[in-house]
């Protein structure tokens, strides 16, 4: 991030443009709807611009740019034609520390103006940080039409019960998860309907009715899918945004955990090789504990929770200990690889089913049914496998597999890093000697691998 987005309240406050074309009339509309006291310097005025000096709603000097003229201002703006005198002005700026924009000079500004949608009292501003300001107001028409106008509507409903909702929860986190429950439920929809006096009539009720959660938190165990993060679900995301601490994984990936609430307090437990960060039992004691403690906890783990993810064993000690919790599966890391490299996991010529194995060795052994992995017509994934890809290749071709059959490596799968090495049971060491793939891999061994070079479609975004 390049720039820091900020709300600056100019409210009442002298703020200067300097120039009295079209554009200058644009940034003094802009100013006008934040109510600050306008200044404007300009020869002459387009015909808009010299009836609001008429009318007293601005302060107008009919004059050529002076220096003195910034002394006193909060806020200035240069908007004229000539670029020499733009340049004059935010030079004279910068030196004592006032904010300027200088229009169509992104180099030369010391803030950006963004394109705006405007549903007081909510603003959402877009910048494309001085890339493109036609990107920025392509993704504000896009943005327009996601956000109603009621959400006006419902910040100042918000604003009217603020002081009741703090008086009646002592516990910061017991108003933030009343928040949370209104403003996605019934009080929202009677807004956004324009049922304002239905809508009023619910929040008092619902605000009469809530009870301090007396301690006790919840969990989201949520899986965070296999690393673009546009494979997260709807509902993994609203809870992201809702919990007070992220405990998460190794293999999520961080665009992922950004999406998670910027105060969320963040706890590291990933596990690999020979390096486990926290044991497995020491992660599900944290999580009853930091529930118990009267936290949201997003358990983030990579891929589907209860695949491989062992899910299963840290809810079971939620249940034991009598702490709420909620699970949201994610695309796995074999649906989502083979997705991502043109591989279909069934099909009809090759594949009738699929087989998820682990891959990963307990006591150097893999304790796997080879004879069932080694039938024909079916694609076997392996998680974790690359560590005992020999002992994999081993089985599977003394259990009667060809030497010829096709086999993929997929390293970090889905995302911009993604690569991918494939060959035959018979090639694939060399391949692999050469190429250095590292953790995290996916393993498909099948006939369907055969059909990669046709169907690839992901393209990695360039550099």
């Amino acid at each position: 991030m390049d720039l820091l987005p900020i709300f600056l309240d100019i409210r009442h406050q002298p703020c200067l443009v300097v120039g009295g074309g079209a554009v200058a009339a644009r940034k003094v509309a802009s100013l006008g709807r934040a109510h600050a006291q306008i200044h404007l310097v300009a020869p002459a005025l387009t015909p808009e611009l010299q009836a609001q000096a008429d009318a007293g709603d601005l302060i107008h000097r009919s004059r050529d740019f002076k220096d003195e003229d910034i002394q006193g201002m909060r806020l200035i703006i240069a908007a004229t034609s000539d670029r020499e005198t733009n340049q004059r002005v935010a030079r004279l700026a910068k030196a004592i520390g006032i904010p300027v924009n200088v229009v169509d000079q992104p180099e030369e500004c010391s803030f950006l103006l963004p394109s705006v949608i405007d549903r007081s009292p909510v603003v959402v501003a877009v910048s494309t940080t001085k890339a493109s300001p036609v990107l920025a107001r392509l993704l504000r028409t896009r943005l327009e039409s996601m956000i109603p106008a009621g959400y006006g509507r419902l910040a100042d409903l918000c604003a009217r019960y603020r002081d009741a909702v703090k008086a009646r929860f002592a516990d910061e986190r017991d108003r933030r998860r009343f928040w949370d429950r209104v403003l996605v439920g019934g009080v929202a929809d009677r807004v956004f309907s324009g049922h304002l006096e239905e809508a009023d009539a619910v929040m008092a009720r619902e605000l009469a009715e809530a009870r301090p959660s007396g301690g006790m938190g919840e969990v989201y165990l949520v899986g965070a899918g296999p690393g673009d993060p546009d494979l997260v679900t709807f509902r993994a995301l609203r809870l992201m945004q809702q919990a007070d601490v992220v405990v998460h994984d190794r293999l999520v990936a961080k665009p992922i955990l950004d999406l998670t609430r910027r105060d969320a307090q963040r706890i590291y437990v990933g596990k690999e090789r020979d390096n486990h960060v926290m044991r497995q039992e020491d992660i599900n004691r944290l999580l009853a504990d930091l529930a118990k403690a009267g936290h949201r906890v997003l358990r983030l783990k990579g891929g589907d929770p209860f695949i491989f993810g062992r899910g299963g064993e840290e809810i079971d000690t939620l249940a034991a200990e009598g702490v709420p919790f909620q699970v949201v599966p994610g695309i796995t890391a074999a649906s989502g690889c083979a997705t991502y490299t043109g591989i279909p996991l069934t099909h009809r010529d090759y594949a009738q089913s699929v087989t998820f194995v682990t891959g990963h060795l307990k006591d150097g052994t893999m304790d796997l049914n080879w004879d069932q992995l080694a039938q024909p017509h079916q694609t076997v994934v392996f998680y974790m496998g690359l560590v005992g890809l020999a002992i994999i290749l081993e089985q599977l071709l003394s259990h009667g597999v060809s030497p010829d059959m096709p086999i993929a490596l997929i390293q970090q799968g889905t995302t911009p890093q993604q690569r991918v090495f494939s060959g035959t049971l018979a090639t694939i060491q060399e391949v692999i000697a050469e190429e250095k793939p590292q953790p995290p891999t996916l393993i498909i061994v099948g006939e369907v691998v055969k059909l990669r070079e046709k169907l690839n479609w992901f393209q990695k975004p360039s550099s």
